[in-house]
């Protein structure tokens, strides 16, 4: 990672993943466990992406799809049971809408970071079925 990949990193570590992580736990009705792995996020030469597309790559569909499956208190109290921790990452370099994968309690999001940025409803469609498979 580059000087440029890491100061744009840094700016969305302070300036807006608090917003971001604040709205998720809102949707989800609880403080979730999240770990992200900024340096695989972090591609080479595709910094001037980063503040959408992580926004709509990992966080908008992650947000619909706690806002979905923990609208009511059954779906609150099955998140609270099962679910340790979210891990965002990108190991793979790929950008399936079939990104989500759950085991041991936790749902690991993996997916480039700066390509079918705009697949929201897809990747928010896999979450909430990937999920309401293992609740």
């Amino acid at each position: 990672m580059g000087l440029a990949e890491r100061r744009v990193t840094k700016e969305f570590q302070d300036t807006h993943f608090p917003r971001l992580k604040k709205a998720l736990d809102q949707a989800a009705g609880l403080e979730l466990p999240l770990e992200v792995k900024w340096e695989q996020l972090a591609t080479d030469g595709q910094s001037h992406l980063y503040l959408e597309s992580w926004d709509k790559v990992y966080f908008q569909p992650l947000t619909a799809a706690f806002k979905d499956l923990c609208r009511d208190q059954m779906g609150k109290d099955a998140v609270k049971a099962a679910l340790k921790k979210v891990v965002i990452q990108n190991t793979k370099d790929g950008y399936s809408s079939a990104w989500a994968t759950f085991e041991g309690g936790v749902l690991t999001l993996d997916h480039h970071p700066c390509t079918n940025v705009d697949d929201v409803k897809d990747r928010t469609r896999n979450v909430v079925e990937v999920l309401e498979k293992a609740l």
